[in-house]
C-alpha cells in the first residue's frame, strides 16, 4: 500500500509540473485580426477593402506643397490576404483592385476641364503590412506601379501616364486606415498639359474583412 500511494504521489507531482500544451494558432496572435487587436486571425484568401476615409479626398498633385492637380472624393481599393504570420512580422497581400468614381473627381488645371478616368495598371501589387504599421507596394517584377489619368480640356481629350517604383504607407489601429502621404510619381507620357510629377495622397479607412475591421498587430 505504501509503494502504491508513493507511486500515485510521484505521478501527481510530475503532471502538475507539465504545463499544459496550447495550440499555436491560440498561442500565436497574427500580425492581422479582426475586430479587434489580438482579436480573430484575418484568414489567408480574405478579401480586404476599404473606401477613402470619410470627408477626405484622394489627390494627385503637381508638388508636395502645392494644391494644383486632380482630386477624388470616392476610391476604393481591395486586397487578397496571401501571408499572415504570428506578430510580430508581416504581412503579405494582393492589391487586386484600386478604382476611382470619375463623376467625383475634379481639377483645376489651367486648360483643363475636367476628368474622364483615373485608372490603376499593371496590378496586381504586392503590398506587405509590417507589425509596426509600415506598409509597402511593389509591382510586379519587371513592371512599375502606374496610373493613367484622362482628362478633358480646352482642345479635347488628353492622356497622362504616371509610374512610380514602389508607394510607401501607414496603418493605424486608432481608425482602421491605411495612408498614403505625397507619394511621388513621374510623368512618362501625355501633353504639355500634363504635370511633369505626381503626388498621390489618400486615406482609406475602414479597412474590412467582410465587414469586420481589420487590426495589425
Amino acid at each position: 500500500m505504501r509503494t502504491r500511494s508513493l507511486l500515485t504521489l510521484v505521478g501527481t507531482v510530475a503532471a502538475l509540473s507539465i504545463p499544459a500544451a496550447v495550440p499555436a494558432s491560440a498561442a500565436d496572435t497574427p500580425v492581422l485580426t479582426t475586430g479587434s487587436a489580438g482579436g480573430a486571425a484575418v484568414a489567408v484568401g480574405d478579401v480586404l477593402s476599404a473606401p477613402l476615409a470619410s470627408g477626405t479626398s484622394a489627390t494627385l498633385y503637381s508638388s508636395a506643397t502645392g494644391t494644383s492637380g486632380v482630386k477624388c472624393t470616392s476610391s476604393t481599393f481591395t486586397a487578397t490576404v496571401t501571408d499572415n504570420p504570428a506578430a510580430p512580422g508581416t504581412a503579405t497581400e494582393s492589391v487586386s483592385g484600386q478604382t476611382f468614381d470619375s463623376s467625383s473627381c475634379t481639377s483645376n488645371v489651367l486648360g483643363v476641364t475636367g476628368v474622364t478616368s483615373i485608372t490603376v495598371d499593371n496590378l496586381p501589387y504586392t503590398t506587405t503590412v509590417a507589425s509596426d504599421g509600415t506598409i509597402a507596394v511593389a509591382p510586379a517584377s519587371g513592371s512599375t506601379i502606374q496610373t493613367t489619368v484622362k482628362l478633358k480640356t480646352l482642345l479635347g481629350s488628353i492622356t497622362c501616364v504616371y509610374q512610380a517604383p514602389s508607394l510607401a504607407g501607414t496603418a493605424s489601429n486608432t481608425d482602421n486606415s491605411i495612408n498614403f502621404a505625397n507619394q511621388q510619381f513621374t510623368k512618362t507620357s501625355g501633353s504639355s498639359l500634363c504635370f511633369s510629377s505626381g503626388y498621390f495622397t489618400a486615406k482609406y479607412a475602414p479597412v474590412t474583412d467582410n465587414g469586420a475591421p481589420v487590426y495589425v498587430n
